[in-house]
């Protein structure tokens, strides 16, 4: 590799369920006058994602358990937010000091289980993360690939927290076209050392590289990646979750 470049793709329309969000993409790319080549990385935020797969709850609708009557007393947040993101969770993680952090039935651990007010399309509403980010994935890149012929990859992205640091980060949450993990155990470092544990998160990479343009306030929900050189996949993002037995800190 010899260089990244990133072009931020601005200017979609608002996104309302069953949007063609892979054709709005595509219109993003010529607008910009990018044609798409083999090998570039398309990485999409999961807000436009789950718009477009009508993943949003309007809150009047929802009718809190007592449960989450409870929590909202303890933790002060709305409890129809809190009944929403119970219903998102498999397990909760921890409960303190105003946060729930909680593993989502896709196997994320992440506040609230993803479920965001922010940029929401009406107000009183909140969205949820996809149902399959890896499907979706996979639709989008399938979109551009039937359009441009072009062995495209996708990375669908959200903004996570992380333990002992602070501020936020873009994490996968879908791929497709391109593997989660780059295993380089059995490689040779620079100076002739054998590797015996480097296993990179080349998709979360991505996503942080791509999270410097997709800011919340910038309007812009998609990135395209061109330079980095990778070896084509069908997997799944859930790869990236550390199997129970291996985790140290469950």
């Amino acid at each position: 590799m010899k260089e990244l470049r990133l072009f931020p793709l601005s200017g979609l329309p608002p996104v309302v369920p069953g949007t063609d969000l892979g054709g709005l993409l595509l219109d993003a790319l010529d607008r910009s006058g990018i044609e798409p080549e083999d090998g570039d990385i398309v990485v999409v935020c999961q807000k436009v994602v789950s718009k477009a797969e009508g993943r949003v709850v309007r809150l009047a609708e929802v009718e809190p358990s007592e449960f989450a009557r409870i929590l909202a007393r303890e933790i002060g947040k709305d409890a129809r937010i809190l009944e929403v993101v119970l219903r998102e969770t498999r397990r909760v993680v921890r409960m303190d000091r105003g946060h729930l952090i909680v593993e989502t039935h896709h196997g994320w651990v992440c506040a609230n289980a993803g479920v965001d007010e922010s940029n929401a399309p009406e107000s009183g509403s909140v969205v949820l993360l996809p149902e399959d980010a890896d499907e979706s994935a996979r639709r989008i890149r399938d979109r551009v690939r039937e359009a441009s012929g072009k062995k495209v990859a996708v990375v669908v992205t959200d903004t996570f927290g992380r333990p002992w640091r602070e501020g936020l980060v873009e994490f996968a949450i879908g791929v497709a076209g391109i593997a989660p993990l780059l295993d380089l155990r059995r490689r040779r470092d620079f100076t002739g050392r054998p590797l015996e544990h480097t296993v990179v998160a080349q998709v979360d990479a991505i996503a942080a590289a791509a999270g410097l343009l997709m800011r919340k306030d910038a309007g812009i929900p998609a990135v395209l990646l061109r330079g980095y050189e990778f070896r084509p996949a069908e997997e799944s993002a859930r790869r990236l979750v550390r199997r129970a037995e291996e985790d140290l800190f469950r």
